[in-house]
C-alpha cells in the first residue's frame, strides 16, 4: 500500500456509545487525525463495546455497514482501531484476535542523551496504543527529578515531576500502563562522575553497597521515580554491574562474594520497595554473568549456587533481556534457566536502535521472531521490546516503529502475517511499511551474505572515520557496489520521503545515504591518484566530489540537527555537533591539504604513504559494529 491518505478508510467512532475509559485516549488520536476521524459520507460508522468477562482480545463484527468492535481490555480497543485505520476498503471482513501476553511493552532509552521531548513520547504512545502496547518505561539512569539531588540530570535534560506524571496521565487514557524504569546499583556513571557522590562509588558507574548513606540516596530516588505514576510496578535495573564489591567496597567492608554483594544489596532496595507498596522487576543478567567462568550472560553452562537461588527473593521479577539470537530454541532455554531461579520472568527482545543511524530492522525482526515464538511456546506472559541509544543516540527513535509493529503482531497471533503487518503499520503509523524498512539499507550493504542476521553499523563508521586516514576503508576493499548502493538509497529514500507527512523522517536517512554515495570511494581515490603522480585527477575529485561532499555533510549535520530538536530535548544534542564540528574541520583539513599539494607548498600527503592494514577479520560476509570513538581515529589517547 503506498500513496497518500486518500484511498484509505476514514471513521467515524460513535460517541455516544463509547465507554468513558476510551474518549480521552480516542481525542488524542483523533486530533492528530482529524481527516482520518471526519465525520460524513464515506465515514465508517464505529461503535465500541466494552465486553466484560471476555478474555483479553478483541472482535470486529460488520452489522450493516458499521463496524462493532468488543473488547476486553482498552489496549485491545485501541489495537483494533489500528486495524481499521489501516484497512483500505470500506466495509471490511470479521475479525478477532486473542492476546497472546498480559503485558506487552517498549522501554525507550532517555539516558544516553537522547531524551525524548513529552510531545515526542505522547506521539509514541499514541502510535503503541493503536498497536495494541499496553505498558511503557521511560528508562531513566539520572533524567529525572530527585528533589534535594540537583545533580540528578543535570544539564542532562531530565524530566520534571510534572512532566512525568502528565505522561502517565496521557498513557493511562491510551490503556498503557507508564512504569518507572531506573538503575539503584550500575550504570550511575552520570551521577558518579561528579565530586557531590564520590563517596558513593565502588568503581566506575557501580554505587557502594551496604552503606547506610546510599540506601538513604537509594529510597530518595525510587520515591522521586515512582511518585509521578499510577503503577506500583517499578523497574530497578542492576544490570551489568561489572567489578561490584571490588572497589572501595573491598576497601570498607574486605573481600566478599559477587553474589552474596548483588543478593545483599537487593535485598536492601527490596524492602524500600516494600514500604511503598511496590513490585520491583531487575535485569537478571548479573546472576548467570556472575556463574559463568568466562563472565557471560549466554553461557549454558553457567551455574548459579543453590545458596544464591534460594536467597534471591521471589517477589522480585527477573527480566531477560536478548537482543542477539535469531533461534527460538535458545531462548526457550534460557527462559526455563531463568525458572529454575525460582520464579517467572519477563522477556525484554530489542529493536536495534543503538549504535545505528536508523533501526536495524531486518536484524530485529529476526531475534525478535526468535523471542516471541519461544515466549509463546514456553507459556510465558509477559514481554517488552527495548530502544536503547547506546553511543549518543545518533538514530531517531522513531525509526524502530516498524520493528514495535512486528513485535505487536506477535502479541496477537501465532504467527506474523506479512500482508497484515503492513496493513497494521499503515493504520498506526500512517506511513508505508517498506519505506521504512528500507531506512535500514544504511547498514544493510550489498556484501553481507544474510542481512537479517547481521547487527553491523557499517553506515556510521563509514560516515564518522577520519576522511585523511581512512582507517576502516579496508573492512570494505572491493565492494566496489558501495557507492552505487548509497546512491541509489539516497534517491529512493527521498522519494519515499515525499510521499505523507510521516515519511518526512525519511530525509535524514536519504541524506545519511547521500553522504556517504560521495564519501566511501573518495579517499581511495585520492590515493590511487597521488601515487600515480596524476595531479589533473587529484584536481577534478577535489574540485568536484569533495566540494560536494562538503556541502552535503554540511547538509545532514543541518538535517540531523533538525531530528533531533523534533524528537528530543536540546540537551545531548552538543554530542552529536561535537563529532559534526570534528568531521567538517577534517574535510576543510584534507582540502587545504590537497590544494597545499596541488601548488607546490608541499611534496608529500604523509597519511596517503601509509599502507592500510585490515584491522577486523569478521566473519565472511560480514562487517563489524564500531563505536563513533574506535571509527573516528586510530589513536586512543582523546
Amino acid at each position: 500500500m503506498t500513496g497518500g491518505n486518500d484511498d484509505m478508510r476514514r471513521l467515524a467512532v460513535e460517541l455516544e456509545t463509547c465507554p468513558q475509559e476510551l474518549r480521552q485516549g480516542l481525542a488524542e488520536i483523533q486530533e492528530e487525525r482529524r481527516e482520518r476521524f471526519a465525520p460524513g459520507k464515506g465515514a465508517v460508522p464505529v461503535r465500541l463495546i466494552h465486553e466484560k468477562g471476555m478474555a483479553r482480545g478483541l472482535s470486529v463484527t460488520w452489522r450493516e455497514g458499521t463496524a462493532e468492535v468488543r473488547y476486553a481490555a482498552a489496549s485491545d480497543a485501541f489495537r483494533a482501531l489500528g486495524r481499521l485505520l489501516g484497512e483500505a476498503d470500506k466495509a471490511g471482513e470479521d475479525f478477532s484476535e486473542s492476546a497472546r501476553f498480559d503485558m506487552l511493552g517498549v522501554m525507550a532509552d532517555v539516558s544516553r542523551n537522547g531524551v525524548l521531548t513529552p510531545d515526542a513520547v505522547k506521539a509514541l504512545l499514541r502510535r503503541c496504543a493503536l498497536m495494541g502496547i499496553n505498558t511503557f518505561m521511560l528508562y531513566t539512569e539520572d533524567t529525572y527529578e530527585v528533589p534535594g539531588e540537583p545533580f540528578f540530570g543535570y544539564l542532562r535534560g531530565r524530566y520534571t515531576q510534572d512532566e512525568l506524571h502528565d505522561l502517565d496521565g496521557y498513557g493511562a487514557a491510551l490503556g498503557i500502563e507508564m512504569v518507572p524504569c531506573i538503575q539503584t546499583l550500575a550504570h550511575l556513571e552520570q551521577i558518579l562522575q561528579w565530586p557531590a557522590y564520590a563517596d558513593y562509588r565502588d568503581v566506575d558507574g557501580v554505587i557502594l553497597a551496604e552503606e547506610e548513606r546510599t540506601y538513604k540516596l537509594v529510597e530518595k530516588m525510587i520515591a522521586a521515580a515512582t511518585a509521578p505514576f499510577r503503577s506500583r510496578r517499578i523497574h530497578l535495573g542492576m544490570d551489568e554491574a561489572h567489578g561490584v564489591g571490588t572497589g572501595r567496597y573491598r576497601q570498607r567492608h574486605g573481600e566478599k562474594r559477587p553474589f552474596d554483594v548483588l543478593n545483599s544489596h537487593l535485598e536492601r532496595v527490596r524492602a524500600i520497595c516494600r514500604t511503598g507498596r511496590l513490585e520491583p522487576m531487575i535485569w537478571s543478567d548479573m546472576y548467570f554473568r556472575l556463574g559463568s567462568k568466562r563472565g557471560d550472560y549466554y553461557d549454558l553452562e553457567a551455574k548459579v549456587p543453590p545458596e544464591v537461588i534460594a536467597s534471591i527473593p521471589k517477589d522480585v521479577a527477573l527480566v531477560y533481556w536478548d537482543y542477539y539470537h535469531c533461534e527460538a530454541e535458545f531462548y526457550a532455554q534460557m527462559i526455563e534457566r531463568h525458572r529454575a531461579l525460582g520464579s517467572e520472568p519477563i522477556m525484554a527482545g530489542g529493536v536495534w536502535t543503538w549504535d545505528h543511524l536508523w533501526a536495524a530492522l531486518p536484524f530485529s525482526l529476526s531475534t525478535t521472531d526468535a523471542c516471541m515464538t519461544a515466549c509463546k511456546q514456553t507459556g510465558l506472559r509477559q514481554a517488552f521490546v527495548t530502544l536503547w541509544g547506546d553511543d549518543g543516540m545518533e538514530c531517531d527513535m522513531f525509526s524502530a516503529l516498524p520493528g514495535i509493529q512486528f513485535f505487536a503482531e506477535h502479541g496477537y497471533a501465532d504467527d506474523v502475517a506479512p500482508v497484515l503487518l503492513r496493513c497494521n503499520f499503515r493504520g498506526s503509523c500512517e506511513a508505508d511499511f517498506d519505506d521504512w524498512f528500507r531506512g535500514s539499507e544504511l547498514d544493510s550493504v550489498p556484501c553481507l551474505l544474510d542481512h537479517a542476521r547481521s547487527h553491523t553499523n557499517v553506515s556510521k563508521w563509514l560516515l564518522w572515520q577520519d576522511p585523511i586516514l581512512g582507517m576502516l576503508d579496508p573492512e570494505v576493499e572491493g565492494f566496489r557496489r558501495m557507492k552505487a548502493h548509497y546512491g541509489e538509497l539516497a534517491d529512493a529514500l527521498t522519494a519515499a520521503s515525499q510521499k505523507d507527512r510521516a515519511s518526512q523522517r525519511l530525509e535524514f536517512p536519504a541524506q545519511v545515504a547521500r553522504v556517504l554515495s560521495l564519501r566511501v570511494d573518495l579517499r581511495r581515490d585520492l590515493v590511487a591518484a597521488y601515487r600515480a603522480g596524476d595531479k589533473q585527477r587529484i584536481r577534478g575529485l577535489l574540485d568536484w566530489e569533495l566540494r560536494d561532499l562538503q556541502r552535503e555533510t554540511h547538509e545532514l549535520w543541518q538535517r540531523h540537527r533538525r531530528m533531533w530538536l523534533a524528537t528530543y530535548k536540546p540537551f545531548g544534542l552538543e554530542v552529536i555537533e561535537q563529532r559534526y564540528g570534528g568531521l567538517i574541520a577534517r574535510l576543510q583539513s584534507l582540502s587545504d591539504r590537497l590544494k597545499s599539494y596541488l601548488e607546490g607548498e608541499v611534496q608529500t600527503i604523509p597519511e596517503f604513504d601509509v599502507e592500510l592494514l585490515k584491522i577486523w577479520e569478521g566473519s565472511p560476509g560480514n562487517l563489524p559494529g564500531l563505536s563513533y570513538a574506535r571509527a573516528a581515529t586510530p589513536s586512543c589517547i582523546k
